[in-house]
């Protein structure tokens, strides 16, 4: 039985071997399964999730350029106020003593500890008072949290909500209530506010559609702010620096000039956003004064001190080469020799989260993991499990930090770790990355859990275990979270007393999607003496957000590395591990696990696509249409998420689509947040909103949110797709795809199916030479060198 339909005249008269043929019987060749397409790196990059529907042309040229992130004046934010109480306490003791110069050295050093002790009590004292959200966090934990929260309702704009000093009297989190919940609802700006920027606008020339964005993102008197600086329209998502431009010689005249400090500074920080968009945490400033340079900035040195002297961004030095030993003091009448250092600008959020990030990771890699079970116990443990999976555990045993690596298969590894540290005593917990991931998880999680996709891998309700209790070791369902979920406290173990995650072990799965900002709020939750092993596949797409935590431990050495041994197997993880290596195998297939289908145009790729879904896999694989993804590299183009989603519903449910184009039965992809898509189906629409329902949770998304939050999700992008997995799998590759193709795409595209794999391949030899020649393109972070300066490579 046939997968496809009839082959072309084209695919008749291909020569047999070569990627994309097709046998003259109509069967599609399941030995060659050469054709793929790349996922737009730019066009998710940055977190956008669904929301950034194109590659944003600035942050991709940035991408090229390299940049980086962080700043050093932010690190000791966080102990700042503990430790100004240190000279009054000392001053105290002082008094206490008639003359401090006739100590003993013993007498000092107790003074000195009881000092300390002083200080400490004193810390714990103030940890005593409630903290929002169930987070009683501290410093730069608590400062990065109150932030980003303010900047996700609304409530202040990116600018000013990174410069508050401290965060709102806050309370312990209740425990979720499991009922539909609307989606959070971004603080609306005040109606006169909005009514007094849109006059600006429209006196302008400049749309009014926009005047509810500007309010929120300038704040309160936001006309009145335009007014003295229209570039901060650039602040406006999705307004580009012509449109900025053209806005402020409507408004100034001919005060208005290329020159002007207003529009420098202004574009310095739209580039670092930019950048952020690709993935970078900073840029080096020989990059970004090149880019203001481009943008007609005639002075972009000027510029860019105008934006570091108003607050806007950020300068630090950072040496090339942090390991070198440092340079020999110079002769007498010769300059001292100077380490070389690269100079980087970047924006104070992603700043903040790196030092915070290198902090914590110091914190756990330093402390002594708790002694829940004896080291007999653990060794036990580990020679009754074999190869890869003993090494797992010996070095969970004795260490605060564990990186895993390995491919689908490997998940039995940090399970089979669970199933161990739940049997010691130990309250153990996996977070993933998406509610399916989660789901599937579970099944393996719980002893003599099924394969994942199996029958083992049911829904999993998201958390609610009371607080200090151990996850049941008969059940792994409710001791598996999603990591959005466990850091806002609606799954998960909840808080301890002095507000870290009432836990002793976490195996963060999925770990190459964590971010910077997430990842630092992750490991400042985890108490003193957790483990923390995260566990991914480095070959596939880094993090939406900027940074590549996970790529980055793995390159700084500073903690286990354990590599699983465990291959994917089958033709599926047969091709998918060559795609790893940089090779793109032909492999057996006898049962249709991968089909390639040459097509050459886009409109044939779309018409082969519905093809596939509706009718071949269905009926010659067993797979219905509602269990098969189609992947494709972007939302635009003639076979892009928007083409490909409106002939799949035409075909699959047809509809008027009443409300914002969705009816119900239709498959959508959810974004709550930039960067965190989840595909789910569409249930009803009423008063309230649509209401979805999302890896078997129901969700109401209220009108005004929908255009920005939900799509049609038949149809997804490799960024959209990477945490989850499908039955089977439809790779669209058109001939305009060729540029954007890369390895880490291809991998993470091919490797979402389970059982069966169509290409739909019309990108020629560019898929090959993708896969042999085109790595991930490079991200600049700080978080290697703040590590190095903090703790030494492991080898």
């Amino acid at each position: 039985m046939s997968t496809e339909p009839e082959p072309t005249e084209d695919a008749e008269n291909a020569e047999p071997g070569m990627p994309g043929t097709a046998e003259q019987s109509g069967e599609p060749d399941l030995a060659a399964p050469s054709a793929e397409a790349e996922g737009s790196a730019g066009q998710t990059a940055g977190g956008a999730g669904h929301a950034a529907e194109s590659e944003s042309g600035a942050g991709a040229a940035l991408a090229a350029e390299g940049g980086d992130a962080g700043s050093a004046d932010q690190t000791a934010e966080g102990e700042s106020g503990d430790d100004a109480g240190v000279p009054a306490a000392a001053a105290a003791a002082g008094g206490e003593d008639e003359s401090a110069s006739q100590l003993s050295e013993a007498e000092a050093e107790l003074a000195a500890q009881r000092l300390e002790r002083e200080r400490i009590e004193r810390r714990k004292a103030e940890r005593a008072a409630p903290i929002a959200s169930g987070a009683k966090l501290s410093g730069k934990a608590a400062d990065l949290l109150a932030a980003v929260r303010a900047v996700e309702s609304g409530e202040k704009p990116v600018a000013t909500a990174f410069s508050e000093s401290a965060p709102a009297p806050r309370r312990p989190a209740p425990e979720p209530v499991r009922r539909p919940q609307p989606a959070p609802a971004a603080a609306a700006p005040a109606p006169d506010a909005v009514e007094a920027v849109r006059r600006v606008l429209t006196d302008c020339g400049a749309p009014d559609g926009i005047a509810a964005q500007a309010a929120a993102a300038l704040g309160e008197g936001a006309d009145a702010v335009l007014q003295a600086d229209p570039w901060l329209l650039l602040r406006v998502g999705g307004v580009r620096p012509e449109q900025a431009d053209g806005f402020a010689r409507a408004l100034l005249g001919a005060e208005c000039g290329p020159d002007d400090e207003r529009r420098g500074r202004a574009l310095t920080g739209w580039l670092l956003e930019q950048a952020a968009l690709a993935g970078h945490t900073a840029l080096e400033l020989p990059a970004l004064t090149a880019a203001l340079a481009q943008r007609g900035v005639p002075d972009a040195d000027a510029a860019v001190q105008s934006a570091v002297a108003e607050g806007e961004a950020l300068v630090f030095q950072d040496a090339l080469d942090p390991t070198a030993p440092a340079p020999e003091a110079a002769e007498e009448g010769e300059e001292p020799a100077e380490r070389p250092v690269r100079i980087l600008v970047g924006l104070e959020r992603y700043a903040l989260a790196e030092e915070s990030l290198a902090d914590g990771l110091a914190r756990l890699i330093n402390s002594v993991p708790k002694e829940d079970g004896s080291a007999e116990a653990w060794e036990r443990a580990a020679a009754s499990a074999q190869d890869s999976t003993a090494e797992l555990v010996r070095a969970a045993a004795g260490h605060g930090l564990v990186l895993h690596t390995g491919g689908e298969a490997s998940l039995a590894e940090p399970a089979a770790l669970l199933r161990t540290a739940a049997a010691l005593g130990l309250r153990a917990w996996a977070a993933t990355h998406s509610p399916t991931g989660r789901d599937r998880f579970a099944g393996l999680w719980a002893p003599g859990g099924a394969a994942p996709g199996g029958p083992g891998s049911g829904s999993v309700p998201g958390g609610g275990r009371t607080s200090g209790t151990a996850p049941d070791a008969e059940s792994g369902a409710a001791s598996v979270a999603t990591v959005a979920g466990l850091l806002s406290g609606a799954e998960g173990p909840g808080r301890d007393a002095d507000g870290a995650l009432d836990l002793d072990l976490l195996v963060v799965l999925d770990a190459p999607q964590l971010d910077v900002e997430t990842g630092a709020l992750l490991v400042e939750s985890l108490p003193d003496g957790a483990r923390l092993v995260l566990a991914g596949d480095p070959g596939v797409l880094w993090s939406a957000g900027p940074g590549r935590v996970f790529a980055d431990l793995l390159a700084a050495r500073i903690c286990p590395r354990i590599a699983s041994r465990r291959p994917d197997l089958g033709p599926l993880g047969e091709l998918v591990s060559g795609i790893g290596i940089g090779e793109l195998n032909q492999v057996e297939a006898p049962g249709k696990e991968v089909v390639i289908v040459p097509v050459r145009d886009a409109g044939e790729a779309v018409h082969r696509t519905v093809q596939l879904v509706a009718d071949s896999v269905p009926r010659a694989i067993g797979v219905p249409a509602e269990q098969t993804q189609v992947i494709t590299p972007g939302h635009g183009g003639a076979a892009g998420t928007r083409t490909l989603n409106a002939a799949l519903k035409e075909r699959l449910n047809p509809g008027p689509g009443r409300f914002g184009g969705f009816d119900p039965g239709d498959r959508i992809a959810y974004s709550p947040a930039p960067g965190r898509t989840t595909p789910g189906t569409v249930v009803k629409a009423d008063a309230d909103g649509l209401h979805l329902s999302c890896a078997g949770a129901p969700v109401v998304v209220p009108k005004d949110q929908v255009e920005q939050s939900v799509r049609h999700g038949w149809a997804l992008t490799a960024h959209q797709a990477v945490g989850n997995r499908w039955p089977a799998v439809v790779v669209v590759l058109p001939g305009d795809a060729a540029q954007s193709l890369s390895r880490p795409w291809v991998y993470t595209a091919f490797g979402r199916a389970d059982r069966h794999l169509s290409v739909v391949h019309g990108a020629d030899q560019a898929l090959p030479r993708a896969v042999a020649e085109v790595q991930a393109k490079p991200r600049t972070t700080r978080l290697p060198t703040l590590l190095s300066t903090q703790l030494p490579a492991t080898g």
